[in-house]
């Protein structure tokens, strides 16, 4: 028996898991670490480094795809050979944001230069480069590992600056192939879109940022519903969907295979949600994420795709049931296997009798290369034992093995089907890792949902226990029964029965979670979502206070109270508004809207109690007229890199700006000058704060960096001995206590701690400047000491495990 604990190494597991946990085989005999074909061999040190030298083998695997030859002829040895190299590190600039051409800028001229000729532990660092396939050069990837990348001084400030860009929503790191699925999708700004297994929200991301294409309309007619089965996991996609700030995305929690048809209001008539688009990520056994995922090579059997065909089948069947005729909807799994991927779409295409058929995208992402879906295949057990047809497979083994499962016989029914226009991705053809995804089209109803929008909208009408009949096939799915229409009597008096109902629900403006019997199926009770009413007390002063555009959609604001103070006020796109009123009853909701305006008791004596949240201003600014002053870049660079600067500081147009206007939340604006090539090409909108002496900007921390960065300032944390610690407080503290002095006068009542950061400037700067983080504390607060170093460490640890949370799991 092994006693000792082997964790992931370096080279072989820790770069490819980052931040999980280490795989612990403490208490394994050897012919158990051995099974499957994996070896784990100690290095020619013997166990003194802690690290063995880990051999990735998995003979079952490696006999599997070879008889099915997925892999074109010749091309075995380095498809092998790129499975068992660790997967590069690879990251995406997000695409919708205005300022995304200027955070290329900064990476191209500043930190890739910086790696040039670069070598660490006896290693070239390869300048990072563009993914050729990915438009406007958004996607970059590069062969620093994880490990290099963190522990490395030489690294630090690159580091430092993907952690605090990936935080604020900037940049995600997301693997190359996870990116290819939304790009197929070929996404619109009007188009209603299902995001059936979201989780952890990358794909989801880069979806949003698609809706957002024109960053001039603050309200695209579109919206994302991202959807989830684990309730928990539902929170790390809010986490990621949250940084993009956007007013069109929902998060629900819902088993994907039976994710309930939602209704909306149209021209007072309610009916059946379909959706323009819908991508449909399955769960799946996760063979082609051997490059990240260690734990597959000891794991993987061909039971593990046997188990999940059935449910990726049903979930991808619940999709094209909620398709618009005309829509697109992409299947893609992180599985070599055809099991979850070729016979899932013959499957579907198969009952579909016509109503599906895949789309030819070949030419859709040039220079990504890929090879087209197989047309036969066999089934193996874990065993060894092969089934070439349904008819082989003996009694006791059926339940296991599915007839959909197999190829089509019949062969101009399959090759009607056009499997080749299925998409596999190799590991070995552009360093990536594997994949599978084919692009399905809805050219009409599926033949059990002929009359779907007629029927199923009276049926769904009725609000009691009344259920649509079901039936279920032989491969699992759910199919509708049809039924006669009820008589126009009775018709008539369903529809006035939910006419006012519906009447009633508009009127009180609440989007309660699901009855208390069926959150028992769920995690944790969410708060409702209560919509502002028509003569709401609240608005008046807010609309007069920012003076408000007629035009502005105030019924689309909402709480998460129905009691008490309101202290957030959110908002949604009218179209969001629309699913959450019409579904209350059916949907778990756990999270819409972005934060737009927070209570402020010191904000009452300015006549209103509401001030400006940063992560809403560019959903809100087009329709504020007042309370804005347009600021020139040292403004920003004071606003950014001071606490609470007195309005001296500021320049003489800003201060006759300030000078006559009242105290309160306002509107600072940058927009940049074409004549001044070298400053900060972008506009930028922040919130701030005018104080009787001073103004002060709310912008959270990692969003202040990034200004800060755009305008040619580097913004690292330093990592400083106790001893040079404790001097640079000592210090600190006296600048404080001389600060805070001078600022009595603004009667701050509260001291704050906050992130103390060492700036270096560019030439031309000042060499060394101190700047203080601030996010959205209450006004007219001051800084009373810095934060302890140590302290300092654990937040960015902190940040550092959120944003790569994503790759924990096989989807992505």
């Amino acid at each position: 028996m092994l006693r000792k604990i082997l964790t992931c190494s370096a080279q072989g597991i820790r770069d490819a898991l980052p931040l999980q946990r280490p795989c612990s085989l403490a208490g394994l005999g050897r012919s158990q670490l051995q099974h499957n074909g994996l070896a784990i061999q100690a290095s020619s040190k013997g166990w003194a480094g802690g690290y063995p030298e880990i051999v990735k083998e998995n003979a079952l695997f490696e006999r599997y795809y070879a008889a099915l030859r997925i892999v074109p002829e010749g091309e075995w040895e380095p498809f092998m050979a790129a499975l068992r190299e660790p997967l590069p590190a690879t990251f995406r600039i997000t695409g919708y944001k205005s300022h995304a051409n200027e955070i290329l800028h900064c990476l191209k001229n500043k930190y890739f230069k910086e790696l040039q000729d670069l070598v660490v532990d006896g290693q070239k660092i390869e300048v990072p480069q563009p993914l050729s396939w990915y438009p406007e050069e958004l996607a970059w990837h590069t062969n620093l590992s994880r490990k290099i990348l963190r522990k490395s001084p030489e690294l630090e400030k690159f580091h430092q600056f993907l952690v605090s860009e990936t935080e604020c929503g900037n940049i995600s790191r997301q693997e190359a192939v996870s990116m290819i699925p939304p790009l197929l999708l070929n996404v619109s700004p009007h188009h209603k879109i299902l995001d059936m297994c979201a989780a952890p929200g990358s794909k989801t991301a880069q979806l949003i940022e698609m809706l957002h294409a024109d960053m001039n309309v603050p309200f695209p007619e579109g919206f994302v519903i991202a959807n989830d089965v684990d309730n928990k996991r539902c929170y790390l996609l809010v986490h990621q969907a949250k940084r993009l700030n956007s007013p069109c995305i929902m998060v629900v929690n819902h088993d994907a295979s039976i994710i309930p048809n939602l209704q909306i209001d149209v021209n007072g008539k309610k009916e059946i949600l379909f959706y323009d688009r819908i991508l449909c990520d399955v769960p799946c056994s996760g063979d082609g994420t051997m490059r990240k995922n260690i734990d597959v090579w000891k794991k993987w059997t061909t039971q593990n795709s046997l188990q999940l065909h059935g449910l990726q089948l049903r979930i991808a069947t619940r999709g094209v049931e909620q398709l618009a005729e005309g829509g697109r909807m992409v299947y893609s799994t992180c599985s070599l296997n055809p099991v979850e991927n070729e016979a899932v779409i013959s499957s579907l295409l198969e009952k579909s009798q016509g109503a599906l058929e895949l789309a030819d995208v070949s030419s859709e992402l040039p220079g990504l290369k890929w090879m087209p879906g197989i047309t036969q295949w066999k089934i193996m057990l874990k065993d060894g034992q092969w089934f070439e047809d349904w008819k082989e497979v003996p009694s006791n083994r059926q339940t296991q093995i599915r007839p959909t499962m197999f190829p089509i016989k019949d062969e101009e029914k399959l090759k009607a089907m056009n499997l080749e226009r299925c998409l596999r991705i190799l590991p070995h053809h552009q360093n990536t890792g594997g994949f599978f995804m084919a692009v399905l089209i809805k050219k009409a109803p599926m033949p059990w949902n002929k009359r779907q929008p007629k029927l199923q909208r009276k049926l769904l009408q009725k609000t009691g226990d009344t259920a649509v009949p079901t039936t279920t096939t032989e491969d699992g799915s759910v199919e509708t029964i049809e039924e006669q229409p009820p008589e126009d009597e009775q018709a008539r008096e369903i529809q006035h029965s939910l006419n006012s109902e519906c009447e009633q629900s508009k009127k009180d403006g609440v989007c309660g979670p699901p009855p208390s019997k069926r959150m028992k199926l769920f995690g944790f009770k969410e708060d409702p979502f209560v919509f502002l009413s028509e003569d709401d007390p609240l608005f008046p002063s807010i609309q007069k206070f920012y003076a408000l555009d007629p035009s502005f959609p105030k019924l689309n604001l909402l709480t998460r109270t129905q009691e008490g103070k309101k202290r957030q006020l959110y908002m949604v796109s009218k179209e969001l508004r629309n699913v959450l009123l019409n579904n209350s009853e059916k949907m778990k909701v756990i999270n819409t809207g972005i934060k737009v305006w927070s209570r402020n008791s010191d904000g009452e004596q300015f006549g209103c109690a509401f001030r400006l949240a940063q992560e809403g201003i560019y959903t809100l600014y087009p329709f504020i007229n007042a309370r804005i002053i347009n600021i020139c870049i040292d403004d920003v660079k004071v606003l950014l890199t001071q606490e609470n600067p007195f309005l001296s500081k500021f320049s003489n147009e800003t201060q006759k700006l300030v000078k006559d206007m009242a105290m309160g939340s306002i509107v600072l604006r940058y927009d940049p000058d074409p004549n001044k090539p070298d400053t900060l090409q972008c506009p930028v909108v922040l919130c701030g704060w005018h104080g009787k002496t001073s103004l002060r900007a709310f912008v959270p921390k990692n969003e202040r960096l990034h200004y800060v960065r755009m305008m040619g300032v580097e913004v690292f944390q330093a990592k400083r001995k106790e001893e040079d610690l404790g001097s640079k407080m000592e210090e600190g503290n006296q600048d404080n206590n001389a600060e805070q002095v001078e600022e009595a006068a603004d009667g701050a009542s509260k001291a704050k701690e906050h992130d103390v950061l060492e700036m270096e400037a560019d030439v031309g700067e000042e060499p060394t400047q101190k700047v203080v983080e601030s996010s959205g504390v209450e006004p007219e607060s001051k800084t009373g000491s810095a934060q302890p170093l140590n302290e300092n460490a654990k937040n960015h640890a902190s940040l550092e495990s959120r944003d790569t949370a994503d790759h924990s799991h096989v989807k992505d």
